[in-house]
This record gives structure tokens, C-alpha cells and sequence, in this order.
């Protein structure tokens, strides 16, 4: 049942309600001073040439304007549709120890860490159907490859030419490379998008072998709504292949391995669980492996990313459409009738 415009009409002084309802307040002064003033008029002995009708009729100008001034409205309610979508920031570790042959996933298949990566960044988009991916790899550096984008096909593109980084660059690895590119990327989405749920994905071995101490991730979650880390490798391990520059053709060198500059024998590069489980702990999430027996297709990421699909919401706003127009057409015919009078009393006087 609708209401009838009475019942809704409301007023919102344009001016503010401390000058609009003085200036209210002087023009109801004013008709009252009107009427008052041509009655004392018209019982003195001196008379007036002033009309009831014309006392009234300026009143009623100085009631209008009152009443425009404090600019009547009418109260209306609208229901609108609000959409909270979902950005996927994926960063990928491609040190030289992620050529490392010693991960699985889904299966008992032997391969590359960086390969187990490619698998889990795809289904990682396969559990957001409806969501905004960036994605960013890290390395002896952090850069990002894709901004935000809806196209999950082109972030599955982006995992397949992801390369291990050459031996001859590589300083060891630091697990807090992609913080200092991961805040600023995420601090500019969350300014961008505040009502979007924002979620990080760290795909890595976990191994730090950096002499520096790795810093906090805790200074991402202010931007964040959820964070995990993804482990890819094994605890036992497996030696580093040295990896050439260059980009065509294989790059990993047969036969040949990073030596260990303690022993001078092959390093052994092995998955660093407690690191990973660390870092997700800062973040505020959770670590999800992914071996022979977890994918992220079938395990923890397509339960957790249920919370975070596209979600939708009503939220119902108030506001006042002023109505002044009949009050202005009002004003025109009392002033119209104002004019016409002064010209009828002006040739009489002539």
C-alpha cells in the first residue's frame, strides 16, 4: 500500500535550517506585521487606500516565500542491488630452487616445482569464477605481470611461460621479496575497490636462504580480506639444476648442479613447511599443501574459496526530491496580480 504525498512531505532547507528558518521565520514576521499594520490602518481616522485583498495578497507573497525557503520535499525510499566482487592477487616464487625436480600434484608424477606452481595457479582461477586476478612473480626481484583483470584465461597463459630465473643472478632465496610490490599493488586496489574482498596467494617452496632476516607479511593484512600460501617441493628435497641466461630453448643444464660452497657438493634445496605455515599465519589464513594427494582444485582452496565468491546485497536509501515548483507558481500568480493591481490603481490616481 503506497502512502499518500502527505504523509511523506518533509522539510530540508536548502540553506541550512539555522539561516533557512530565520529567513522563514522574518517572512511569517513580515505577513503578520502586514495584516496587523492595514487593520490599525483602517480603524484610525486618517483611513487607508489599501484593500483587504491587497493586505492579504502580500501576506500571502511573504507566507509563500517562507515556505520556499524552507523547501519543501518530498521523502523517498529506494532499494539498490550492491555487488562486493573478488580480486585474486597470485604470486609466484621462480628462484632456482623452484626447478627443483621433487614436487607432485594430484598424483605420484615426479616434476618441477615451477610445474606444480602452473597447475595450482590454474586452479586457483577455477575457483573463482567470478573473480579479478593480478598476478606477480618474484625472484631475486618482484615485478608484476598482469594486473587486475577478469580474464582468468589470460593469468593461465601467464603461468605457462613462468621460468625458473638464471643461476647467475640468483642471491639465494628471500621469501619477503614480493612484500614491498605486494603492498603497494594491494594498497591501490583496496583504494580503488573498497568493497571488494581481496584475496593473496603465495605459490613458493618456502626455502630461505637469503642471510637476511625475512620481514613480517602481517603489514599486508590491512588490505586484505583472506591469504594463503601454497607449497610446492618436498621436505626431502633435491639438488638445484644451474640454470643459463637467456630465454629460448632449455635453459636448465643437464648433469649440472649449484654447488654447495660449504661442501663443494650439490646443494640440496628441501620445502620449508614451517616458513609457509609462518608467512600464512601473518597473513591471517591458512597454508594449503599441494602434493600426490592435494590439489587446490579438490582440497582446501575450493572450500575456502566459497566464502569469497560474488556476493550481493540490498541496502535501502532515503532521500528528499524538493518540490518547489508549485509554491514558484504560486509566487508568480500573486506577483502577476500585484502588478495588475498597481497598474489599475496608477491610472486612477493619473
Amino acid at each position: 500500500m503506497t502512502l499518500a504525498w502527505w504523509n511523506t512531505l518533509v522539510f530540508a532547507p536548502a540553506l541550512g535550517w539555522p539561516l533557512g528558518g530565520a529567513l522563514a521565520a522574518c517572512m511569517v514576521g513580515l505577513a503578520v506585521f502586514a495584516l496587523v499594520l492595514h487593520a490599525r490602518r483602517a480603524r484610525s481616522a486618517q483611513g487607508t487606500d489599501e484593500t483587504w485583498p491587497t493586505a492579504v495578497r502580500r501576506a500571502l507573497l511573504c507566507m509563500t516565500l517562507a515556505l520556499a525557503v524552507l523547501t519543501p520535499g518530498i521523502e523517498t525510499t529506494t532499494t539498490s542491488r550492491a555487488v562486493n566482487a573478488t580480486d585474486v592477487v597470485i604470486a609466484v616464487d621462480v628462484t632456482g630452487s623452484m626447478a627443483v625436480s621433487d614436487a607432485s600434484y594430484g598424483s605420484a608424477d615426479v616434476m618441477t616445482r615451477l610445474d606444480a606452481a602452473r597447475k595450482a595457479v590454474k586452479d586457483i582461477t577455477d575457483s573463482y569464477p567470478d573473480a579479478s586476478f593480478s598476478a606477480m612473480r618474484f625472484g631475486a626481484s618482484a615485478s608484476t605481470d598482469v594486473p587486475l583483470t577478469p580474464d582468468a584465461p589470460a593469468i593461465g597463459n601467464w603461468a605457462d611461460t613462468l621460468q625458473p630465473e638464471s643461476t647467475s643472478v640468483s642471491a639465494g632465496s628471500s621469501l619477503d621479496a614480493p612484500l614491498d610490490q605486494l603492498m603497494l599493488g594491494l594498497k591501490a586496489m583496496r583504494q580503488a575497490h573498497p568493497d571488494d574482498a581481496i584475496i593473496v596467494y603465495i605459490v613458493t617452496d618456502g626455502e630461505q636462504t637469503s642471510a637476511a632476516s625475512r620481514r613480517s607479511f602481517s603489514t599486508l593484512r590491512r588490505y586484505i580480506d583472506d591469504g594463503f600460501t601454497v607449497g610446492v617441493g618436498s621436505s626431502k628435497g633435491g639438488r638445484i639444476p644451474v640454470i643459463r641466461d637467456g630465454t629460448s630453448g632449455s635453459r636448465i643444464q643437464s648433469g649440472q648442479w649449484v654447488q654447495d660452497p660449504d661442501t663443494g657438493q650439490p646443494g640440496i634445496s628441501r620445502m620449508n613447511v614451517r616458513n609457509l605455515k609462518d608467512i600464512a599465519d601473518e597473513l591471517g589464513g591458512a597454508y594449503l599443501p599441494a602434493d600426490a594427494t592435494h590439489t587446490l582444485r579438490d582440497e582446501a582452496s575450493s572450500k575456502v574459496s566459497s566464502a569469497w565468491q560474488v556476493s550481493e546485497g540490498t541496502k535501502q536509501r532515503t532521500r528528499v526530491n524538493p518540490v518547489v515548483w508549485p509554491l514558484a507558481i504560486v509566487m508568480v500568480v500573486l506577483l502577476a496580480w500585484e502588478i495588475g493591481s498597481w497598474i489599475v490603481v496608477s491610472r486612477r490616481l493619473i
